[in-house]
């Protein structure tokens, strides 16, 4: 029987399928870089806001505590938006008249909340509650970054599933004192090496290497 395809088929089948595993591992890859790419989770991208705001100003240059316009990140899951208000307590009396803070004053004059860009926020499914890691010696800066060194806010931590295990896994890398807490310019004095430090604050505050799915999909 006569042959059907000339021998240089071969060939081509060998070139044809090793190149589409090439492609598609390389388009794979591509994919997998851009999901942890800044310009997919936003990490390091300054916000824009109504007003700009700086921590760097306020929380490091002032001094002013966290939970100060943060009220409820003790007690609740969400660390909570200041109102308008808690800006106006000293706005009211410092740079009063300033045209920057117009957006603040007309906010208070209206009674209407100031619409803030959220800068870090998780996927509906997924459970996050900021007074458990906050009793628990996770300091502000460990998931929100050098706040103390930002003018605008930015996202510091990608906040995916894989970031979040890391620290769930090796909790001992991360915990902290808790009247270390809300310290921005920690660690401003470290009270000993953090492999001593971690081990001894896990055992000590009863922190449990928590990975299972429904710890945070529930």
């Amino acid at each position: 029987m006569a042959q059907v395809f000339h021998p240089s088929t071969n060939t081509i089948s060998r070139i044809s399928i090793y190149g589409a595993v090439f492609i598609l591992a390389t388009l794979g890859y591509t994919g997998y870089e851009v999901g942890r790419s800044s310009y997919f989770t936003d990490v390091n991208v300054a916000r824009p806001q109504p007003v700009p705001f700086s921590h760097k100003h306020h929380a490091a240059e002032l001094g002013i505590d966290c939970r100060y316009c943060h009220t409820s990140v003790e007690d609740s899951s969400f660390a909570g938006i200041p109102p308008t208000h808690t800006c106006m307590t000293c706005h009211s009396q410092m740079w009063a008249t300033s045209p920057m803070l117009e957006p603040v004053r007309a906010s208070y004059r209206s009674n209407r909340s100031l619409e803030w860009t959220r800068v870090n926020s998780l996927p509906d499914f997924v459970y996050f509650n900021h007074s458990i890691h906050v009793n628990k010696g996770i300091g502000c800066t460990t998931c929100h970054g050098p706040v103390g060194s930002m003018p605008l806010a930015w996202r510091a931590q990608s906040l995916q599933m894989e970031w979040c295990l890391d620290c769930h896994r090796h909790p001992e890398r991360f915990v902290r004192l808790r009247e270390d807490v809300f310290k921005v310019d920690y660690p401003y004095r470290p009270h000993e090496d953090q492999s001593t430090l971690g081990p001894r604050l896990v055992k000590e505050y009863k922190i449990k290497s928590l990975t299972n799915c429904s710890t945070c999909h529930r």
